[in-house]
């Protein structure tokens, strides 16, 4: 094989791998404000999806289920494994999708962004928004 089809045949296959792995460093291991929780976001599909990896500290009395959820039939479902952000399509440098919220069983609008060694996730409703800053997790 000369050396111009092995070029060509190493790029082609490092193309899929580099098309479906984001550039902004958005996928990873996010630890959520007080290291509440350990949230994984990974590609699902063209998109991308987080669930909580784990639970590090909840309030007392607080349920390890999604009992919140306005779904009956998903309130006994662990939090563990819970997708809290979905549909997130890439919008220049941030990413917007929907982010579910255990807490209140509702879901919102969403946008999230890196920022530094931060990932800013902001959820709106209407005008309303509040943003969190997620660090690294080990």
């Amino acid at each position: 094989m000369n050396r111009k089809t092995l070029f060509a045949a190493m790029a082609m296959l490092a193309m899929p791998a580099a098309a479906a792995a984001p550039a902004d460093g958005v996928t990873g291991r996010w630890m959520t404000p007080g290291d509440q929780a350990i949230i994984a976001i990974k590609p699902c599909g063209n998109r991308l999806c987080g669930v909580i990896e784990r639970v590090l500290k909840a309030p007392p009395g607080a349920p390890k289920v999604d009992a919140n959820n306005p779904d009956p039939a998903l309130r006994k479902r662990p939090l563990v494994g819970t997708a809290i952000l979905s549909d997130f399509t890439r919008d220049d440098a941030q990413w917007r999708g929907t982010i579910y919220d255990p807490r209140s069983g509702k879901s919102y609008r969403s946008t999230m962004r890196v920022r530094g060694a931060l990932l800013e996730v902001k959820g709106c409703i209407a005008v309303f928004c509040r943003t969190q800053e997620w660090r690294r997790a080990s």
